[in-house]
């Protein structure tokens, strides 16, 4: 709850959180379990999600400019349509990532062996020289 009110919880147990529609800036998410958790249609600009827990997290159209997923486990989460610019994913596993519609053009951290694990479509935007296999 205190998180829908725009607390940060680094290291918390968020698992199967709603934060649907959630609308917060620089929050720090930082090493906390988020499994599962639905942030479809957030706005959570600069938020930290480091060694994050994220995996199967429901984030369709969601906006995280600038946020930074380094060593976050994203395996099997869906970030269809989301707005990714200059977010952070160093480190971060992309096993069954679906990037479908994605934003990723100046985000950082990508690599191409990151994103063979991944999966996008026509629509998806990659920094230049990177592409994704389709879903």
């Amino acid at each position: 709850a205190s998180v829908r009110r725009g607390a940060s919880c680094a290291g918390c147990n968020l698992f199967q959180g709603d934060f649907s529609g959630l609308e917060a800036r620089g929050l720090n998410l930082a090493g906390s379990r988020l499994r599962q958790a639905d942030l479809s249609l957030s706005v959570m600009n600069r938020t930290r999600f480091s060694n994050t827990d994220m995996r199967d997290v429901e984030a369709y159209g969601g906006v995280f400019s600038g946020s930074n997923f380094s060593r976050a486990n994203l395996t099997n989460a869906s970030f269809v349509g989301a707005y990714l610019e200059g977010a952070s994913f160093a480190g971060a596993t992309l096993s069954g990532t679906n990037l479908s519609g994605a934003q990723l053009a100046r985000a950082t951290g990508l690599t191409q062996a990151q994103l063979n694990r991944a999966c996008g479509d026509g629509s998806t935007v990659l920094p230049r020289g990177l592409r994704i296999p389709a879903c």
